[in-house]
């Protein structure tokens, strides 16, 4: 026997066994990495564990799926903008029709429903859990009541309080030492930014009042709706309004709960709202009792005019219609992405929401507490 055989064996021995352990670590390696990167063919990379953080936020996959299927007028927004704005992050926003199936609900924007329902995804199979919400931003006097939508949505969402969902410009209560209130620069002294001046929508109620006020006091008119108003960019909104000592919170039409951005405007601004709308009553539901003007409080134009001219007279009566800034805070709304809140507001619910429910008539909307086109006490 040579005698470097066992030399050689010890040598071939301990070779084999490093190249055993060198192959079983690259193995292990392997195995533990190609889930994430290297998928088989139609396998997903494994869901985030129930309380991981992407980004110090939840995580994508926990979040339930609210499928818009329509851009109420054709302006979108992405999830973060809902968090950004309102510290919403409960569920992830899309238009993405492909993921009918897996959205947990979908909203429907009224507006962009077709008479007959055929742009509804009526015919595709609706998963169980799937909820359809009905969303309108509009009062029922300029709502197209269309046939055929009964039993079909499972949540509503609208200004009113009796709906599912409601969305709408509130106060927030200001908890300890409020933030000094100092009054802006007031060289107006009544102003109105007119929107809109179709009669067919309601708005003929406020243009005979504002007509008739301003015989008896200065209204300075903003807008693209009057001939001679004065075109008012966004940026420019708030310190316009600012800028006067009363504004025409004047809605187009009246229905209860029926209370917009009109008068959340003013309320941010630092003016004193005069309102036209639905009840003084109802609109202390809202509001402090001392922070607006209600034209029902006054027999006739003149007469409010009247008043106005003595509040401008009288300083310190005047600024007791700014007392509730000690104890509530109005925040400014968004003038462009209007509809965003209500959306961002349907995500946050169906993030908290398991229960069933079906709207099985929604006439109760249309035909509910309505005075229509009327407004004042007295005509005039």
């Amino acid at each position: 026997m040579d005698p470097q055989t066992p030399k050689r064996m010890t040598v071939l021995l301990l070779v084999l066994f490093l190249t055993c352990g060198l192959l079983t670590w690259l193995l292990n390696l392997t195995a533990s990495r190609s889930p994430w990167f290297c998928p088989a063919d139609g396998q997903d990379p494994p869901a985030a564990a129930e309380g991981d953080v992407v980004s110090g936020r939840r995580a994508q996959s926990e979040k339930p799926i609210l499928l818009v299927w329509w851009w109420p007028m054709g302006i979108s927004f992405d999830s973060a903008d809902c968090l950004t704005h309102f510290g919403i992050d409960g569920c992830v926003i899309t238009d993405d029709r492909s993921r009918f199936g897996a959205a947990n609900a979908i909203l429907f924007f009224h507006k962009s429903i077709a008479r007959d329902l055929s742009n509804l995804p009526t015919a595709l199979p609706r998963p169980p859990f799937q909820k359809w919400i009905w969303y309108n931003a509009e009062s029922p006097t300029n709502t197209v009541k269309e046939a055929g939508l009964d039993s079909l949505f499972n949540l509503t969402l609208t200004y009113r309080r009796d709906s599912d969902i409601t969305s709408r410009y509130e106060l927030s209560i200001v908890r300890g030492q409020s933030e000094q209130f100092t009054l802006p620069r007031k060289d107006k002294l009544v102003c109105w930014i007119l929107s809109n001046s179709m009669t067919g929508t309601g708005a003929s109620t406020q243009l005979m009042y504002y007509h008739e006020l301003r015989k008896h006091i200065r209204v300075t008119l903003y807008g693209k709706a009057a001939a001679g108003a004065i075109p008012l960019r966004d940026e420019d909104y708030y310190s316009t309004i600012g800028s006067c000592k009363f504004y025409l919170a004047f809605e187009n039409s009246i229905h209860e709960d029926y209370i917009t951005e009109k008068l959340n405007g003013p309320m941010v601004a630092g003016t004193v709202p005069v309102v036209l709308g639905t009840s003084r009553e109802n609109y202390e539901q809202y509001v402090p009792a001392d922070s607006f003007i209600h034209v029902n409080d006054f027999p006739d134009p003149k007469a409010l005019a009247e008043r106005l001219l003595e509040l401008d007279r009288n300083d310190a009566e005047y600024r007791r219609y700014f007392a509730w800034r000690r104890h509530f805070k109005a925040t400014p709304h968004l003038l462009v992405k209007r509809h965003m809140q209500p959306i961002c507001t349907a995500c946050d619910q169906i993030a908290k929401d398991n229960t069933f429910n079906v709207v099985h008539d929604l006439s109760w909307w249309f035909n509910g507490d309505v005075e229509g086109h009327h407004t004042a006490k007295n005509e005039f």
